[in-house]
């Protein structure tokens, strides 16, 4: 062990004999370890939000999707799909028909967002875990025409499952007409569906009803033109990749974006706030490191008389700055390796048991959801690390100022 850090060591546990300064010390480890714990539990709780969202995505939302540059709609072909179909990482392109429609079911009426489908959706399994009543079907018997239906939309028109009289009836104005009245029914297109399965996600996704692509395309007047392609990816390839790959393909008719940029906005107000959490936690450290500065101030004091005969025994200046850099580093590191421990604790008991809930009856998972990344905890060490210098280096070099000008 360097000189230097034998005799911070030394001055460690001796002076805990000497109750103020003992105090003091003590409660600058205190004070470190809070913060470092506060810190990992936070930045873990806030990977953990990010996740979550990245998996009410992925029920939902496809892993690219595929746009038009300019309008809502257009064209496709057989050779549009199979041009994205040849691109490697590409398992299956779903055609997609979306737009806002009336929906009526008895005597009530809400305005939903109609999507259109075709056979390759139930194929994906996206919807499989997020069905709580019915079934995921598109056509059922003899050709009867599905619906799947949002809990939000089901809860709004009051539907039933179990109710076989009553159709689900979607409409959606004629086009090329401007002399029709839209207080009439004549005005609307008109889709009849039986309700056969009821998911729910969450409520950003509950006014969704999903239908079979022909016949929204009739409703819609779409002749061929199709919203988006909804493409699913191969496991083992990043959905990044494989729409850059598709946008190469396709080129500038359209725009290709994947998951995660089509919820760009809520991933970066998550990281942003994760950020600015971390920074008021890491002057909520510094706050509690000034105790250190205060500690190693009242040390330096008591200690004057020994550095003093340090330099009559030949040492240096950085000698005795050394000693209470690393006085400091020991008090801050004790609190460190304690908050990181009792941070990485508390964030494994959540996973395995979920002690602090959600406390929100329509949340997807009961208790707050925490995710640990070996990069925070780094992070959070090296910000200790940094504060705990800053620190230490002004009663550092006092000390050893004040010790070699002290008459022996």
């Amino acid at each position: 062990m360097h000189l230097s850090y034998r005799i911070a060591v030394r001055y460690f546990f001796s002076r805990n004999k000497r109750s103020f300064i003992s105090v003091i010390a003590r409660i600058a480890m205190a004070g470190v370890a809070v913060g470092t714990m506060a810190m990992v539990v936070v930045l873990s709780v806030f990977n953990g939000m990010e996740d979550l969202n990245r998996k009410i995505f992925k029920t939902f939302d496809a892993d690219v999707k595929i746009t038009p540059a300019e309008g809502k709609r257009f064209k496709t072909d057989n050779a549009l799909i199979q041009k994205v179909r040849s691109v490697e990482g590409v398992r299956l392109v779903t055609q997609v028909v979306e737009d806002n429609a009336l929906a009526q079911y008895g005597n009530q009426q809400i305005i939903v967002r109609l999507k259109g489908v075709d056979s390759t959706f139930q194929r994906q399994g996206q919807l499989d875990t997020a069905i709580i009543e019915g079934t995921l079907k598109l056509y059922g018997q003899g050709g009867t025409p599905y619906g799947i239906i949002a809990e939000g939309v089901r809860n709004a028109l009051s539907i039933s499952l179990e109710d076989i009289i009553t159709p689900l009836q979607l409409m959606y104005p004629k086009t090329g007409s401007k002399t029709l009245n839209l207080t009439s029914s004549e005005a609307f297109n008109h889709l009849l569906l039986r309700p056969g399965g009821i998911f729910f996600i969450e409520t950003r996704y509950d006014d969704y009803v999903i239908a079979p692509i022909a016949l929204v395309e009739k409703l819609m007047g779409y002749e061929g033109e199709r919203s988006s392609l909804e493409v699913q990816v191969m496991p083992g390839y990043k959905e990044g990749k494989v729409s850059r790959r598709i946008a190469d393909q396709l080129g500038d008719r359209f725009v290709v974006r994947d998951r995660d940029s089509l919820n760009s906005d809520l991933l970066r107000a998550i990281r942003l706030e994760k950020l600015f959490v971390a920074i008021t936690l890491s002057f909520i450290i510094l706050v509690a490191a000034i105790n250190i500065f205060f500690s190693l101030s009242m040390l330096a004091i008591e200690k004057k008389k020994d550095v003093s005969m340090l330099y009559a025994l030949g040492a240096t200046p950085g000698l005795i700055r050394r000693i209470f850099l690393a006085e400091g580093a020991i008090v801050a590191l004790s609190g460190a390796l304690a908050g990181l421990g009792g941070g990485i604790l508390l964030c494994v008991l959540q996973l395995k048991y979920g002690f602090v809930s959600m406390g929100m009856a329509t949340s997807l998972v009961d208790a707050y959801p925490v995710k640990l990344i070996w990069e925070d905890i780094l992070y959070t060490g090296v910000i200790v690390v940094i504060i705990t210098m800053l620190v230490s280096y002004i009663p550092a070099r006092r000390a050893a100022e004040a010790g070699r000008i002290l008459p022996t």
